[in-house]
């Protein structure tokens, strides 16, 4: 099955290969979700996170087989990659002003859906969350794939284009602002 995920939707005249049906919603099953929560938690929009998915999943069933099969970790990152590519048009956009999207991170983001409901976890949770809310999007997308996905500094570097030493030293930047801006939460509650 692994096999058929590198595999594309069949466009006449191109040489792809279809994806199975079943291949397909196995990925989809599996990889959407985790696409999503961090879609919203690098955008802060639910509307970007459900609109670049869906254009994540197009482009990937869209692509050309280049004859290459991919593992199902490597079609996840593959998949991050897309959105990750996404996003970064998005920035541009936004930066030529020709997208709006200045609104904070919302509330009850698809990262709490793992958390209990009441005691220390979820006040944990509530900062975690505010502390995100107030980093930079390129902090959140660092810290979201290395401690929500588990991926490590190279496949940071190929999810986002950056250079493997750049993300160390990113990611080292991030956690320490995220520690920072926890440290004050945990003084006040003591």
């Amino acid at each position: 099955m692994a096999e058929t995920y590198s595999q594309s939707a069949a466009v006449p005249g191109s040489g792809a290969r279809a994806i199975e049906e079943e291949a397909f919603a196995v990925l989809y099953e599996r990889t959407a979700r985790p696409l999503w929560a961090y879609l919203l938690r690098i955008s802060g929009r639910r509307e970007v996170a459900d609109d670049l998915v869906q254009e994540t999943f197009c482009r990937f069933l869209m692509r050309r087989s280049d004859g290459k099969t991919m593992d199902e970790a490597e079609t996840r990152r593959y998949l991050f990659r897309i959105a990750t590519n996404l996003m970064h048009d998005l920035w541009r956009q936004k930066s030529r002003g020709s997208h709006d999207f200045e609104e904070e991170l919302e509330d009850g983001d698809a990262s709490l859906d793992r958390v209990a409901e009441a005691g220390p976890e979820r006040e944990l949770q509530l900062d975690l969350q505010r502390a995100m809310a107030a980093m930079k999007p390129r902090e959140r997308q660092l810290l979201w794939l290395a401690y929500v996905e588990g991926m490590d500094h190279a496949e940071i570097a190929a999810v986002t284009g950056l250079n493997r030493l750049s993300v160390r030293m990113l990611l080292f930047r991030a956690r320490k602002r995220a520690a920072e801006m926890l440290e004050p939460e945990r003084r006040e509650r003591v």
